[in-house]
């Protein structure tokens, strides 16, 4: 009488990892997630611990997890792995002000994100 498991998200080659609600603004996150798609795990990893941009340390982190929920979880081979997709969601959007002249009101939004990576395995054929 137990609940029904979930079926996978993923196909059976894949792991995915998410994070929610990073402190950046979509377009500039999905700079950085353009910068790993379609690269093997290893020189993504590279790659984003190099990269000037200050979110690629949270991108780099979402990335390990999903490499650690391949080998852990699925039982992938790490040496084989390819981010196959890196995707941007927007989260929410904290809305402030400042006070400008003559009494009006200057706007500040401060946007958020969503980042999902998902990491597939890629046999070498001989």
């Amino acid at each position: 009488m137990s609940k029904k498991a979930t079926p996978r998200r993923v196909g059976d080659t894949e792991a995915r990892a998410f994070s929610r609600s990073i402190r950046v603004s979509p377009r500039k996150l999905n700079l950085v997630a353009q910068l790993i798609r379609g690269k093997k795990a290893e020189t993504a990893l590279a790659d984003l611990t190099f990269s000037p941009r200050r979110i690629a340390r949270e991108v780099k982190r979402v990335l390990e997890s999903a490499i650690a929920n391949a080998e852990n979880n699925h039982q992938l081979d790490v040496d084989q792995l390819v981010v196959s997709e890196a995707f941007v969601g927007k989260a929410l959007v904290m809305k402030r002000w400042r006070p400008r002249a003559r009494g009006r009101v200057g706007a500040i939004r401060k946007p958020f994100s969503n980042l999902t990576i998902i990491v597939r395995e890629k046999r070498e054929t001989a």
